[in-house]
């Protein structure tokens, strides 16, 4: 989404038991000097004192104030993911609701995301932070403790990951795979955040910090809960996002090997202005970027978006949201005089696979070639096939006459990555229904085997891999 379509700021704020606090942090919420519109979404999490009766109060009052209600307490992390499901607005910021945090601070978190430089932003208490409260030493050594534990495990390097302050654009946000009830929303979404690939910004912030004689929550016990779920996001619920086909992708971008060798297999074929018809979160886009011209599309918007923040920038790049079925949205990338598609994993999702084809033929000027890999193998078709959105896996005849029934001379149909076989076939005795991140890294490694093993011709390819040409 690029920064001037942002029109509206949703305040997520968790409440419970808060009635001492509430109409002022809601009123500085309300008078926060944003350019924004603004919605303050408020869940009370079963208040015990009167905190829903104040909040439906001024729900009352203001119609930007809209408030939801627990039937039962299940903490904070319950809270914001119930405020995530209800919120409307194009980016959103956490807001605890006592005192310690200052929503006039709300232009200058934001400013990183509105400029579109970042896809998320941390206000940090202890990057040189303009004003802070001298507290509690060992809640903060915790607290460093922790932000040290979560970038290096994230390969990040954040000052201050239990903040409160996280902006994020909102349909960053919705698509995270949130799971946290308690305190753990914190080291949850900014393991999500870097899994996610999200570029994150700090700024720094005052902060106004409480005792627990003054209603503090957190103790030493949500400490130790944050370690283990650092450690579980990072290492065994890998599954950032809602999406099986970004997970898997993310996983990818972690074997480059893999996706160098990809590109390899169409040495020779990619000419000098290429439409890269699929790309997804950009794993190949990097490798193309050499090219005079590259025009990268895709249907999926945050893919679309994730792809232009990284490379929009260049002149050489175009990034659009196109429909690959549609053969009319072909027509106006003829000017573009493409003389190369590359398609790789992307004609298995599609269920109309011919239109795409004859769409490829249709762009290209004569003599322009389509450089395709798709899953082989119908007898390897699996439920993994099926949660990752496929429609089928492919033969050689089957590849060559979508091709030719295009119009294209096809040139060469070759199996790719016969080691890849075993790997599938061990997920799919497993039961898994995607990459992971370790699997993708352990793989690259072992490229230089299943190149080994690909040269000697030994067994069935992962995938086929084809060149095919348009009679000029």
């Amino acid at each position: 989404m690029p920064s001037g379509e942002f029109k509206k700021l949703s305040v997520l704020m968790p409440v419970y038991n808060e009635a001492r606090t509430l109409r002022t942090i809601v009123r500085r919420v309300l008078d926060s000097p944003i350019e924004l519109d603004l919605e303050l979404v408020c869940i009370d999490d079963a208040s015990t004192d009167r905190s829903y009766d104040i909040l439906t109060e001024l729900a009352a009052d203001d119609d930007r104030i809209n408030v939801f209600r627990h039937a039962r307490n299940r903490g904070k992390g319950a809270a914001i993911r119930t405020a995530i499901e209800h919120m409307t607005g194009d980016v959103a910021i956490v807001q605890d609701s006592d005192l310690e945090y200052d929503p006039a601070e709300y232009p200058a978190i934001l400013k990183p995301i509105l400029d579109g430089r970042a896809d998320a932003v941390f206000g940090s208490r202890f990057a040189a932070s303009p004003e802070r409260r001298v507290l509690m030493y060992w809640h903060s050594l915790g607290n460093k403790a922790l932000t040290w534990l979560a970038n290096v495990l994230n390969d990040i390097n954040l000052t201050d990951m239990e903040t409160c302050y996280k902006a994020v654009r909102a349909d960053v946000l919705r698509d995270l795979r949130l799971r946290s009830e308690r305190f753990g929303i914190e080291p949850e979404i900014t393991t999500r955040l870097a899994q996610w690939g999200a570029r994150i910004y700090e700024v720094p912030i005052s902060y106004h910090g409480r005792s627990y004689a003054e209603g503090k929550n957190i103790g030493w016990k949500d400490g130790v809960q944050a370690v283990w779920l650092l450690f579980k996001y990072r290492f065994f619920d890998t599954r950032f996002s809602r999406r099986t086909g970004q997970a898997d992708l993310e996983s990818l971008s972690h074997a480059p090997r893999l996706n160098d060798w990809i590109i390899e297999q169409f040495h020779g074929a990619i000419g000098s202005r290429v439409l890269e018809a699929g790309c997804g979160i950009g794993n190949l886009t990097s490798r193309l970027l050499g090219v005079e011209r590259l025009v990268a599309v895709d249907l999926d918007p945050v893919f679309v978006s994730h792809v232009e923040r990284n490379y929009g920038h260049l002149e050489n790049v175009a990034v659009r949201q196109m429909d690959l079925e549609d053969e009319t949205g072909y027509r106006p990338l003829l000017a573009e005089e493409l003389d190369t598609v590359v398609s790789v994993n992307v004609l298995e999702h599609l269920r109309d696979d011919a239109a795409a084809v004859r769409g490829f033929f249709e762009v290209l000027v004569p003599g322009g070639r389509a450089c395709i890999l798709v899953p082989a193998g119908p007898e390897l078709f699996s439920p993994a096939d099926e949660a990752m959105g496929h429609h089928r896996r492919y033969d050689a005849d089957g590849l060559r006459r979508l091709l030719s029934d295009a119009g294209f001379v096809v040139e060469s149909v070759r199996p790719f990555n016969r080691l890849g076989v075993w790997g599938w076939r061990i997920n799919r005795r497993l039961g898994r229904s995607g990459i992971g991140r370790l699997q993708a890294r352990v793989f690259s490694l072992l490229v230089p085997i299943a190149r080994l093993v690909d040269r000697w011709g030994w067994g069935t390819g992962l995938s086929l891999v084809a060149v095919a040409r348009k009679p000029g």
